[in-house]
């Protein structure tokens, strides 16, 4: 018999201790350690250091191995397909977590009735009742005989059901209310979460199912459980929407079948969540007169370019503290730009409050926008709209010089297909064959590209 004992688990970085305290000395949260009972198993019985009554397995070595791809069979929603990289995978794990009511079990549902037209699908539900479930489907107008369902939270229960169905596709809703009934804990511990996940996942490699998986998420925004989860799955999705929004963006953080950062657009519907296939319609959508502190970017997520709408304000400071704010950017990168905007173009902003925002919600990272934000901030201060026909892009570095940045021929091809007649751009993303109906006007440093923007 395998001996028992406990351990101390912290819950956000799963360090161990071996009694508890107060602050996890790993991650530094307070109050976020629990005990567990672990089994220790016996140690190696055979001689020389072996494991006994345990047979050797066979290698190889790499070039032996088949290369044979996997096989991507489309779910039929195709923003959903773009996310996890063109469709779905057999054997493969996805963990999609977003904020209460922004549409994971709508989606989910959704692709369900559309994937059970060719396999066999099986919705297991731990949160809802099957007369919930199908409350929802006839609301959103969904054919309901293909669809089977399940309520049940131990694991066990589940891939029992699971291995006598055979299903193609599993989804499971949510990992938070699955237990095991070999622990103790309740559900939604870490040592549950852990292990309904591990069971789940051996056997979507066993047996070639592709299983989603429901998280919830903390206050902060990230998928509730230990960081093991998101470790343990093949893809991870993430819900993002603004406050009273009716879109809704998905967005894969990792994918081992296809590209990370890759971002889908829904619409909330009645009919519930309608694919984008146009995201930078919504975008660009913007009064028809010029506005000052307003200019277009092209910005790359994935494998397409979106094009969006960077805007700043420029004020005085009345308080005699200059602000610095910025929704959808990194503030310590506005910064940045400010300092070089003074030391290299003459333009100071110490004393003035600088605001910047991305439109429609969308959070960008990448630093193409950096000459966006910086023509924005000059278009404000000088109360000077920029021409409603023009998109800027590249990186600005600290000696002033512009950069170039990945994908820029497809960032103007973008440009041209909305309408758009000028271009900014670094010296280096400048393409080599003349574009028809565009012109391209390439800086290698920041002041051209500011006289280009205000000539």
């Amino acid at each position: 018999m395998a001996k028992v004992k406990s351990r101390f688990v912290c819950q956000q970085c799963q360090a161990v201790y071996p009694k508890w305290q107060g602050q996890c000395h790993e991650c530094g949260q307070w109050n976020c350690i629990e005990e567990e009972a672990v089994p220790v198993a016996s140690g190696p019985g055979a001689k020389g250091g072996g494991y006994a009554g345990v047979a050797a397995g066979n290698v190889q070595r790499l070039h032996e191995v088949d290369l044979v791809s996997e096989a991507v069979h489309p779910c039929g929603i195709s923003e959903l397909d773009r996310v996890l990289g063109g469709g779905l995978v057999r054997g493969s794990v996805v963990l999609i977590g977003g904020d209460p009511g922004i549409g994971k079990s709508t989606l989910l549902l959704q692709m369900v009735a559309q994937v059970a037209k060719t396999q066999q699908c099986l919705y297991v539900s731990g949160e809802e009742s099957p007369s919930q479930i199908g409350l929802r489907a006839e609301r959103l107008g969904l054919p309901r005989e293909e669809i089977v369902l399940y309520s049940e939270t131990q694991v066990e229960k589940i891939l029992a059901t699971a291995a006598a169905e055979k299903p193609d596709v599993l989804v499971v809703d949510s990992i938070q209310t699955l237990y095991s009934e070999g622990l103790s804990a309740a559900p939604g511990a870490v040592s549950q979460l852990r292990e309904s996940a591990a069971q789940l996942v051996r056997y979507a490699k066993t047996t070639g199912t592709t299983i989603f998986l429901i998280g919830h998420v903390t206050k902060e925004g990230a998928i509730a459980g230990p960081r093991v989860l998101e470790h343990m799955v093949d893809t991870v999705l993430y819900f993002e929407s603004e406050a009273g929004s009716r879109f809704r963006m998905l967005r894969a953080v990792k994918n081992r079948f296809g590209p990370v950062n890759e971002l889908g657009m829904f619409a909330m519907l009645e009919q519930g969540l309608k694919p984008v296939n146009n995201p930078s319609a919504i975008f660009l959508a913007r009064p028809e007169e010029q506005q000052n502190g307003s200019v277009i970017v092209p910005v790359w997520e994935g494998s397409r370019a979106l094009l969006v709408e960077v805007q700043a304000l420029v004020d005085e400071a009345t308080s005699g503290y200059a602000r610095r704010v910025t929704l959808g950017l990194d503030s310590g990168r506005l910064a940045m730009l400010l300092a070089v905007l003074n030391r290299h173009a003459g333009i100071a902003t110490g004393d003035m409050n600088v605001f910047a925002n991305i439109v429609g919600g969308l959070k960008i990272s990448e630093t193409a926008t950096d000459l966006a934000v910086i023509a924005a901030v000059c278009s404000s201060l000088r109360n000077r709209a920029i021409a409603p026909d023009m998109v800027v892009f590249g990186e600005v570095g600290l000696a002033g010089e512009l950069r170039p940045v990945a994908n820029g021929e497809a960032r103007i091809k973008a440009a041209a297909q909305h309408g758009f007649k000028r271009v900014i751009l670094p010296q280096a993303n400048a393409p080599r064959a003349k574009m028809r109906g565009l012109t391209i006007q390439a800086a290698s440093t920041l002041s051209d590209a500011l006289d280009a923007l205000f000539s």
